[in-house]
C-alpha cells in the first residue's frame, strides 16, 4: 500500500530500504537490547540510546527525544513502546512487531520460571529469605527512581509545586492517576503556550552526555520516511486489528465465563490498567500494587513486593511484574484447573492484554507524531507530566516502605479520602537494617542495582536461614 505524500513536509524522503539496515540485523540487535534491559525503564532507555544513537547511529538524538516523549505521554510502559516506535520507524509494521515483542519475551519467560518456584517452593526457608532480602532492596531501588527522575524534572519551583500536588493528590485525597496526568499536561500546554520559561524542557530521560548525534549524521537521516507519513487506510487496517486480539478475548471470556470469573477479572482488569496507567513503570505499579491487594485480595503487598523484586532482577519491563499477579490470582482461582495451569494461563493473558494496547498507542499515533517534532506546547505539556509522575513515584515508595517497614498498618479515613498509617510499634528491625544499608550502598557508593538486590537477596537468606 502506497502512503500518500504530506501536502505541508515536502522533504524528498528516502525508501524504507534506503537506510541500508535489514531486518535480520535490527532483530539480532533487538534480541540484544532486550537481554540487556535491566534496570528499570531509565536503564533501558539508556541501553537503547547506547545501543542505536550511539553505537549503531541508526537514529539520531533529536529523533530518539522525540519519540521518547510521545511514548512518556501515554498509558503503559514508555520502554517497550519506544522500542515499537523506532522499529517502525527503521521496518514499519513488521519491524515494530518485532521489536516490541522480543523487548517482552526474556522477561515474561524468566518471571514466569521464578513464579513457578515461588508458589512451589516459597514456604522453603531459603527461598522466604531470598525474597525479604530483595523486598528490602526494592525500596532502595524506588527512591532512586524517586531521585533520578526528579533531579531532571525538577528543575524550578512550578514544576516542584505540580509534583508535591500530585503527591497529595493521589496520597491524601484518592485522585485518579489519569486525572492527574491530565491535569499536570493541560498546565503544561497552556503553560507553553504562553511562553512561561518554566515549562520549557524536555522528558525525564536524557542522553549519557556524550557526542550528539545528529539526525543528519544516521542511517535515517532527518527526512521523515515513506511509510512513516500518515496513511488512513493503513491506521484503519492496523488498529481495527490490534483492537481485535486485544478485546476480542476479554468479550469471550466475558461470554464463556461470566463476569465474577477470575480469568475474566484479570482480562477486564489489566485491560482498563492499559488505558488508564499514564505516567510510566512506576505509576503503573503504583496503581496495580493498590488496586490488586486492596480491591481484588488477588495478594498480599509482600508479595507485590515480591513480584517487583522479580521484575527488577530480569530483563524487560517493570511492569512484567502485572504477569505475576496475574499468576498468583489465577493460581488462587484455578476452578475446575490445576493451580499450576491455571496460574499460566493468567500470565499468559495478563502479559496479552498488557502489551497488545501498547502496539495499537504506538501505530495510532506514531506517523502522526512524527509530524509535530519540535513542537513546544508539546514539550511543555510533558514537562508537567514528567513533574507529577515524581509525585507518583513518591506515593509508590512510601507505600513500599510502609509495608515493607511495618508488621501492622491503620486506615485512616479524611472526608476527602483516605491513607495509610504505619504502626509505629510494629517496626520491621531486619528489613529496616537491610533497606537502610541499600539506600547507603546506591546513594552513597554508588553501587549498580544488580549488585544491591542480589547482596540484599543473599543476606535475607542467611538471616532467615540462622535466625
Amino acid at each position: 500500500m502506497t502512503a500518500s505524500a504530506s501536502p505541508i513536509d515536502t522533504t524528498a524522503a528516502p525508501s524504507p530500504t534506503d537506510h541500508g539496515i535489514s531486518l535480520g540485523e535490527a532483530t539480532r540487535v533487538w534480541a540484544r537490547v532486550a537481554a540487556l534491559s535491566f534496570g528499570g525503564p531509565a536503564g533501558q532507555i539508556a541501553v537503547m540510546h547506547r545501543i542505536l544513537v550511539e553505537e549503531k547511529r541508526w537514529i539520531g538524538e533529536e529523533r530518539f527525544l522525540h519519540a521518547l516523549n510521545y511514548c512518556m505521554l501515554l498509558p503503559g510502559p514508555e520502554a517497550q513502546q519506544l522500542a515499537v516506535y523506532i522499529g517502525w520507524l527503521l521496518h514499519k509494521t513488521k519491524g515494530g512487531l518485532i521489536a516490541g515483542a522480543l523487548f517482552v519475551l526474556p522477561g515474561f519467560l524468566a518471571i514466569l520460571g521464578l513464579s513457578y518456584i515461588y508458589v512451589l517452593l516459597g514456604h522453603v526457608s531459603l527461598i522466604e529469605g531470598l525474597f525479604f532480602g530483595l523486598k528490602a532492596a526494592v525500596l532502595a531501588v524506588v527512591v532512586q527512581a524517586v531521585v533520578r527522575v526528579g533531579s531532571r524534572a525538577l528543575k524550578n519551583n512550578v514544576m516542584r509545586g505540580i509534583a508535591a500536588a500530585a503527591f497529595v493528590a493521589i496520597f491524601f485525597l484518592d485522585a485518579p492517576f489519569p486525572l492527574i496526568v491530565l491535569a499536570a499536561g493541560l498546565a503544561g500546554y497552556i503553560g507553553g503556550r504562553s511562553g512561561i520559561a518554566q515549562f520549557k524542557g524536555g522528558g525525564g530521560h536524557g542522553s549519557s552526555g556524550g557526542e550528539v548525534i545528529h539526525d543528519r549524521d544516521t542511517a535515517l537521516g532527518e527526512a521523515l520516511p515513506e511509510h512513516a507519513r500518515p496513511n488512513l487506510g493503513w491506521s484503519l487496517k492496523i488498529c481495527s486489528t490490534l483492537l481485535l486480539l486485544w478485546l476480542g478475548p476479554v468479550l469471550a471470556l466475558f461470554v464463556a465465563l461470566g463476569p465474577d470469573d477470575v480469568f475474566t477479572r484479570i482480562a477486564s482488569f489489566f485491560s482498563q490498567m492499559a488505558v488508564v496507567t499514564f505516567g510510566g513503570a512506576y505509576a503503573v505499579l503504583a496503581y496495580v500494587a493498590q488496586e490488586a491487594v486492596d480491591t481484588f485480595g488477588w495478594l498480599q503487598p509482600g508479595e507485590m513486593l515480591d513480584g517487583l523484586g522479580m521484575a527488577e532482577t530480569t530483563p524487560g519491563p517493570l511492569i512484567m511484574v502485572t504477569q505475576f499477579v496475574g499468576f498468583l490470582a489465577a493460581f488462587r482461582d484455578a476452578g475446575p484447573l490445576a493451580p499450576i495451569a491455571a496460574a499460566t494461563l493468567g500470565a499468559i493473558l495478563t502479559t496479552w492484554v498488557t502489551f497488545v494496547p501498547c502496539f495499537l498507542w504506538i501505530f495510532a499515533g506514531a506517523p502522526f507524531i512524527e509530524r509535530l517534532r519540535g513542537n513546544k506546547a508539546l514539550s511543555s505539556a510533558l514537562t508537567a507530566i514528567t513533574a507529577a509522575v515524581v509525585g507518583v513515584i513518591l506515593n509508590l515508595a512510601l507505600w513500599f516502605a510502609i509495608h515493607t517497614l511495618f508488621g501492622k498498618v491503620d486506615a485512616v479515613t479524611t472526608p476527602t479520602g483516605s491513607f495509610d498509617m504505619p504502626v509505629l510499634s510494629s517496626i520491621n528491625l531486619p528489613a529496616f537494617i537491610l533497606s537502610a544499608g541499600a539506600l547507603i550502598a546506591v546513594f552513597r557508593f554508588k553501587i549498580g542495582v544488580l549488585t544491591v538486590l542480589g547482596t540484599c537477596a543473599a543476606l535475607g537468606a542467611a538471616y532467615v536461614l540462622l535466625v
